[in-house]
């Protein structure tokens, strides 16, 4: 029985390109490579995959968010103030999920009710949040954001954050979970069904009957929401943040993580599982240039070189697709 390598590399790539990162870590690593630096790459993919999650989404659209760092950075903050003063873990959380949905709702209705182009709107707000978050931490006379309630409370935030399961991290756990029910999601119900349509071809998806304006919104909510989850899940890992640094290029590692697993760039195409591997690919890229001794400054340059590298793959699958 032959293999049909084209359609393992065409429906799989993903797979493929995580094999190969994989190889490379475990190579680059030699004797320091471990059961604890592998689930490392889960705990360090966490955050930063549940962010790429809603970036998925919103890719598949056809569109962009470039505010989900800057917007990072405000919920966490503002969720900590929030949290210091009812002291509850799961206020907390909800707080930071809402706070969340009202970044989103805001470049949802920006976007999708008022139809301003996506890449202009969240690079607007990009600047609006972080500049926010930087202005109240200067008017609170700190340096940072930090937790500061009951040690019992603060106990179990850091637990939550830093904790094992079955040696497996616990918000790594967390992002899996994230993973399976969005995957199910675009798979499986009529939402997204109809976020693929919308990114395959808008006009269509249009006669089809679907409200493109709410399909586009919801979509941003769902992203403004996997934004405050992921800045509990940072004030659970690290008690703190810093409004100067916290989220830094998030938007544009978030955007490599998701075409890294093979989602387009023109919407409509690719599997939400996929960014999971994305994103720990992206996470193994970063230890791969820390073990082989790079110059930190080097970093993204090679990040910006792999996401090219990405994109034009994509297009080589897309005109033999065509060809």
């Amino acid at each position: 029985m032959s293999v049909n390598y084209k359609y393992l590399w065409s429906n799989y790539n993903y797979i493929i390109v995580f094999i190969g990162i994989f190889i490379a870590f475990l190579f680059t690593n030699g004797s320091d490579t471990s059961w604890t630096s592998m689930t490392n790459i889960l705990l360090h993919s966490a955050i930063l995959g549940t962010i790429a999650l809603g970036m998925g989404f919103i890719i598949l659209t056809g569109d962009i968010d470039l505010s989900v760092g800057s917007s990072f950075v405000l919920v966490g903050g503002l969720t900590i103030i929030v949290y210091n003063q009812v002291d509850n873990i799961f206020a907390g959380l909800i707080i930071a999920i809402l706070l969340g949905m009202v970044c989103g709702f805001i470049n949802g209705v920006l976007v999708g009710w008022l139809l301003m182009p996506s890449f202009i709107v969240t690079l607007a707000t990009m600047l609006i949040f972080r500049s926010i978050s930087q202005y109240m931490m200067n008017e609170r006379g700190e340096t940072r954001y930090s937790v500061d309630g009951s040690l019992s409370s603060y106990s179990a935030l850091f637990k939550l954050g830093n904790g094992e399961l079955l040696t497996l991290p616990v918000i790594g756990i967390i992002f899996i979970c994230i993973a399976v029910a969005l995957t199910y999601i675009s798979s499986s119900t009529k939402f997204g069904k109809r976020v693929y349509a919308l990114g395959s071809n808008p006009r269509a998806a249009k006669l089809a009957g679907i409200d493109i304006h709410w399909t586009r919104i919801k979509v941003f909510l769902l992203s403004g929401a996997l934004v405050g989850f992921a800045a509990f899940l940072k004030i659970a890992k690290d008690t703190s943040f810093d409004p100067a640094t916290s989220g830094q290029n998030f938007e544009l590692y978030a955007i490599a993580a998701v075409v890294i697993g093979g989602i387009s760039m023109s919407g409509g195409r690719g599997k939400v599982a996929s960014i999971v591997f994305g994103t720990m690919s992206f996470t193994m890229i970063d230890k791969i240039i820390t073990a082989v001794g790079m110059n930190a400054l080097l970093n993204d340059s090679v990040k910006g070189l792999i996401l090219l590298a990405a994109v034009g793959l994509q297009m080589v699958k897309r005109q033999s697709r065509s060809g």
